[in-house]
């Protein structure tokens, strides 16, 4: 009775909310759109310049300077940018 007591208290104080927090994290994750400020889990800034259902993100951290970025490797979404509309006449 006391082990199972004890993988109870571990379920709720443990894994629960780990559970959460990736979920969380996996949303932010599929939520990332052109625009967006983001940071790497390298600490590097920058600002989303390209980003498709895929894996890959193209991400501006300087004038002119575009890396290619895992999308698992984004730690925090800093800012949300507006919904780009690519298909409005100029």
């Amino acid at each position: 009775m006391p082990i199972l007591l004890l993988v109870v208290i571990f379920w709720l104080l443990i894994f629960r909310p780990q559970q959460k927090r990736l979920k969380a994290q996996q949303a932010m994750l599929s939520a990332i759109r052109r625009g967006d400020t983001v940071v790497t889990t390298g600490g590097i800034v920058g600002k989303v310049t390209k980003a498709v259902d895929g894996e890959d993100l193209e991400v501006e951290i300087a004038t002119g300077v575009k890396v290619k970025l895992v999308r698992g490797m984004i730690s925090d979404v800093r800012s949300k940018a507006e919904p780009v509309n690519d298909n409005k006449p100029a």
